[in-house]
């Protein structure tokens, strides 16, 4: 459990229905588990890490299946929501805990909240950031994405088949990054009336709409560099691999269609959020 001495952050791995999977532990107290998004890490949550731990927590941030230094199974349906679940389950197991809070960022937001509907048993509590609690159900996902956008396409639908991102993103990881990241931060976004950076032209990619100019202020370059240095590691497959399942999740969750989270929660939502406006 190795411990960076400026900090007092434990890294480690711990066993998971996939093999492993790597935590960062601050603090002690009641358990609080930190689910990132797409495209971060653990790293995301470094500056909460503390915070959490000076407030009487035992603040832990995973790298999600397919991150990091996680297990990184081949099967594109290993990433199902189910499968994720499980992992988080396994994580608390393996902390000698028997429930947590669970709190998640962008697509662990979705993580978060389909664990506190799946395991109300170990997750008594859930916080979603950017993307709010919607019930499983309603139509089938890839038809409503593929409905957006007219003669342009949706990034989600971009990414859903295999290879084609990992093909646009992997040879400048970090570049690709920087734009990914800037064209969905506040302070660097498009602005009003340009094209929308979240859909792609027939032949294009989704670069082609980022911004090129600074870093969003609270990116850093070290930041950036330490995010990219995972992803060049460890390629885009595994993270895009969970857009790849939301039809799968569509039918797993299908006795729960319409089901409330009935834990306490809590939802925060930036005014720019794209999953909010």
């Amino acid at each position: 459990m190795p411990q960076t001495p400026a900090t007092g952050l434990t890294h480690r791995l711990v066993p998971s229905p996939a093999g492993r999977v790597h935590l960062v532990e601050q603090g002690t107290g009641p358990l609080v588990l930190l689910v990132h998004g797409f495209p971060e890490s653990w790293y995301s949550w470094r500056h909460q890490l503390p915070a959490l731990a000076a407030a009487g927590h035992r603040a832990v941030a995973i790298d999600v299946r397919g991150y990091g230094r996680s297990s990184r199974p081949d099967a594109v349906d290993a990433y199902r929501l189910r499968e994720l679940v499980a992992d988080n389950v396994a994580v608390v197991e393996a902390l000698g805990e028997s429930s947590a809070v669970i709190v998640g960022h962008d697509w662990g937001a979705t993580v978060a909240a389909t664990s506190a509907l799946l395991r109300p048993d170990v997750f008594r509590a859930v916080a979603l950031l950017s993307v709010p609690y919607t019930p499983p159900g309603g139509p089938r996902p890839s038809e409503v994405f593929a409905a957006m956008g007219g003669a342009e396409e949706f990034y989600v639908s971009y990414f859903q088949q295999p290879g084609r991102a990992e093909a646009e993103i992997e040879p400048d990881v970090r570049g690709w990054l920087a734009g990914f990241y800037g064209a969905l931060s506040a302070d660097t976004m498009p602005g009003p009336g340009a094209p929308d950076p979240h859909f792609v032209t027939p032949g294009g990619t989704l670069r082609d709409r980022f911004p090129t100019g600074p870093l969003p202020a609270w990116l850093g370059a070290h930041d950036l560099d330490v995010y990219a240095g995972e992803f060049e590691r460890t390629g885009l497959t595994g993270s895009l691999n969970r857009y790849r399942n939301m039809d799968r999740d569509w039918d797993d969750l299908a006795d729960h269609h319409g089901a409330p989270v009935t834990q306490p929660s809590l939802f925060l939502g930036g005014a720019l959020d794209a999953s909010t406006t």
